[in-house]
């Protein structure tokens, strides 16, 4: 028995190893197109090699050479910067927002309670391309265009983020928040005191959720961010792919560059992020 068991972790080892390099092939590839010159990438392409860094020796102006001339083709800083503005403010207000309208949900009771949970789950369905016009024409009427309040405010509230506040406030233990009561503590203090600082999991998920989705969004900053001192990464992408000549070198450094933040946010958020997950979803 106990050499079935082992044979079949070995088993399950080998293939989480497996899927893990294919999972991380386009990552490695891009990553070692991005040292390469043009003629490297497509002489590399049918072979291994385009998994292998090249030799200094082949590399005309070092192994940096593409990222340099990425940053003085287009103003990348401008459009980080940009990006981190714009996700940052949605995850710090989203994360204010959807977390006391999750505790509302899971602690109050009110008329229609369940209604209302159903009427916010139900807006998963709708899909953001539907209402950019409409969005984009009140963002219009209050003249927010061209600014970080459009680009920001209306993704504050997110359906999702409130449904796994919610499910992860249920099982959140009464007594610790009874015990603040009786010390006179009020509802405002237990939220920030007490629940809070014991929900790091949860904060942390939907901070990566959030991050993600944002980071990545390239419809909305389009529509509502003409300007191109408002244009955000995914935007800024586009100008190594439509201005010719098009530097394949080039498109691999700057999409490096815009995936980095990323793999840093879930790297030092993952342990949360798991324990976020574990914890959502326990109860009705």
């Amino acid at each position: 028995m106990k050499r079935k068991k082992r044979i079949q972790r070995v088993v399950l080892y080998v293939s989480l190893i497996l899927l893990t390099f294919i999972f991380l092939f386009p990552l490695v590839w891009m990553l070692v197109s991005s040292l390469k010159d043009e003629f490297q990438i497509f002489r590399d392409m049918k072979s291994l090699k385009a998994f292998l860094p090249p030799a200094p020796s082949e590399v005309e102006g070092g192994y940096f050479h593409n990222y340099i001339a990425a940053f003085q083709r287009v103003d990348l800083m401008k459009y980080i910067l940009n990006s981190l503005i714009y996700t940052t403010g949605i995850i710090v207000f989203g994360l204010i927002v959807n977390s006391m309208a999750g505790y509302a949900l899971a602690r109050f009771r009110f008329p229609l309670a369940g209604f209302w949970l159903g009427v916010i789950i139900a807006t998963l369905i709708i899909p953001p391309e539907s209402i950019f016009l409409p969005l984009y024409v009140l963002v219009y009427d209050l003249g927010w265009v061209n600014t970080y309040t459009g680009l920001i405010v209306p993704f504050i509230a997110n359906a999702f983020a409130i449904f796994l506040f919610r499910q992860f406030f249920l099982d959140f233990p009464k007594e610790l928040e009874e015990a603040a009561k009786i010390d006179g503590c009020s509802q405002i203090g237990i939220f920030f005191r007490i629940i809070v600082p014991l929900s790091k999991p949860v904060f942390a998920t939907v901070a990566i959720v959030l991050f993600i989705n944002h980071w990545n969004d390239f419809l909305w900053p389009l529509v509502v961010a003409s300007d191109e001192s408002m244009r955000t990464i995914q935007i800024g992408l586009q100008y190594f792919m439509n201005e010719p000549p098009i530097k394949w070198g080039q498109v691999m450094a700057a999409l490096t560059i815009a995936t980095v933040p990323m793999l840093l946010i879930f790297a030092f958020l993952q342990r949360y992020y798991v324990q976020g997950l574990t914890h959502t979803g326990s109860k009705n």
